[in-house]
């Protein structure tokens, strides 16, 4: 007996951790800093980190009160009704969602390169074929409308990135909007924010109220620093969004990452100094890397530094993690996110003594 046949399927590569890297090269993990992984630079929000705490003893529950706690919570605050949300386990799951509502088995779905890796594997484990749109390196990887449609051919779901992963770049409204205009009626336009928070442009979420064919993915990983908990979530039209309660996995949203969200939407003071130490590294690496950078709008910066692997493996024996981005498709750069001010400037000096 085999499974099926996957040999089309792609392999998540992972940001390598602390203490995998700490192993290899047997040093102690505080001797690391890793700026692989697009995390939280000062960790995850502290009241979300009490709120797991006090809720320990609720572990033996399903988290039916809680899940609908926090749909209540981001309606309200997005302005949407309570079946608009949609919660998963992690953004990949609710990637998962929007393949299951939509994607009948040979549907093609267009994707960005490069991009996340998990939106072709999505596509793939509900039977969809892949397609792909060139975010080019000669044009500072420019995401437009052009640059989709072009490319476009029917397929039943588009997927966005603004700020994308690895570059940084956005695509904005008026181009989203132009590129639903543009395409079949049964196709969704899908606007991935999962760096959100990090940039000044205006999120797609009013699009969704405008029309039946754009969605919207946020997650809870970045700027409130909960990624090990795993909670995402989706706003999708009032017209469809009853498909959630024929998809959704039973409980997907664990307990301790909805008392985790419920009490991270409410520290603000978390989330905003997350943000402005965001801004402040993509300026410093700008400014001071003896490479090419490209603008970001997440909390990452891609840079150019001809052998990425080599430099990205002699930078973390000099104690510092950054993402060789072959994985992506460009093996001439690295990504490196924004940590805190004192590792923001550890990792410029340690990358820019690697480039010497």
């Amino acid at each position: 007996m085999q499974p099926r046949d996957l040999s089309a399927h792609g392999v998540y590569r992972a940001g390598r951790g602390i203490e995998e890297v700490a192993r290899e090269l047997d040093v102690d993990p505080d001797d690391l800093v890793k700026l692989a992984s697009n995390e939280n630079m000062y960790g995850p929000s502290p009241a979300a980190v009490e709120a797991i705490r006090s809720s320990a003893e609720q572990m033996h529950s399903y988290p039916k009160a809680s899940h609908a706690d926090l749909v209540d919570r981001l309606a309200d605050r997005w302005g949407l009704a309570p079946e608009q949300v949609w919660l998963g386990n992690g953004g990949d799951g609710v990637l998962d969602y929007f393949a299951r509502a939509m994607l009948e088995p040979g549907d093609a779905v267009l994707v960005p390169a490069p991009g996340f890796a998990y939106y072709p594997m999505s596509a793939r484990f509900h039977h969809g074929t892949i397609r792909e749109y060139t975010l080019s390196k000669a044009d500072d990887f420019e995401q437009t409308a052009e640059t989709v449609l072009e490319a476009y051919d029917g397929e039943r779901i588009v997927y966005l990135t603004t700020p994308h992963n690895p570059t940084g770049t956005e695509i904005g409204n008026d181009d989203v909007a132009e590129i639903a205009d543009r395409t079949d009626e049964e196709t969704l336009v899908l606007v991935d924010e999962a760096y959100g928070e990090f940039t000044d442009a205006t999120s797609a979420r009013a699009l969704v109220d405008e029309r039946d064919d754009v969605a919207v993915l946020r997650t809870f990983s970045k700027a409130y620093g909960l990624a090990g908990v795993r909670l995402g979530y989706g706003f999708v039209p009032e017209e469809w969004a009853d498909a959630y309660a024929r998809i959704n996995t039973p409980f997907a949203a664990s307990e301790l990452a909805c008392r985790a969200g419920l009490a991270a939407l409410d520290d603000d003071e978390h989330v905003e100094k997350t943000v402005e130490t965001a801004r402040w590294a993509r300026e410093y690496y700008h400014e001071h890397l003896d490479a090419r950078t490209w603008e970001s709008g997440g909390n990452f910066v891609l840079a150019e530094v001809g052998d990425a692997e080599a430099v990205a493996d002699a930078a973390q024996r000099d104690g510092v993690i950054v993402r060789d981005c072959g994985s992506f498709g460009l093996p001439e750069c690295v990504r490196i996110t924004c940590g805190t001010r004192e590792d923001a400037k550890t990792a410029v000096e340690v990358v820019n003594g690697v480039l010497d």
